[in-house]
């Protein structure tokens, strides 16, 4: 009896270990995969690591917000009335509001990278 039961947790570890490393390297190639599509190098890599930081992508922000290009005054009045719409208090959905709030700070991020690049500056986080 205890030899099967030796040999069940030595095949769940062994599953359970094979399951782990296929999604470390799933993670790792959408980590890899995502730095090219935002351009590769280091730009791509800043990129992604910025994705990381605040776990949603430029492309989701964008969608979230309504919008399809990084214009500023679009964003803000997009954020607002999604914000004032999903507030607890009127009805709304603190978890959609918290998307619309991540989804601004994510695309702020992005716009004060860019500007930065053309102002000559840099960002060394």
């Amino acid at each position: 009896m205890a030899k099967y039961l030796v040999q069940i947790v030595i095949l769940g570890t062994q599953i359970i270990g094979r399951a782990f490393a296929r999604a470390l390297q799933q993670e790792y190639q959408a980590s890899q995969e995502a730095a090219r599509r935002a351009g590769g190098g280091r730009k791509g890599a800043q990129s992604a690591a910025a994705n990381a930081r605040s776990s949603i992508t430029v492309e989701e922000s964008l969608k979230i917000l309504n919008v399809e290009k990084m214009d500023p005054e679009k964003i803000k009045v997009n954020y607002e009335h999604l914000f004032n719409v999903n507030d607890k208090l009127k009805g709304g959905s603190f978890y959609l509001q918290s998307k619309v709030v991540r989804a601004k700070e994510r695309l702020d991020e992005e716009l004060a990278a860019a500007d930065n690049t053309k102002t000559g500056k840099e960002d060394h986080r």
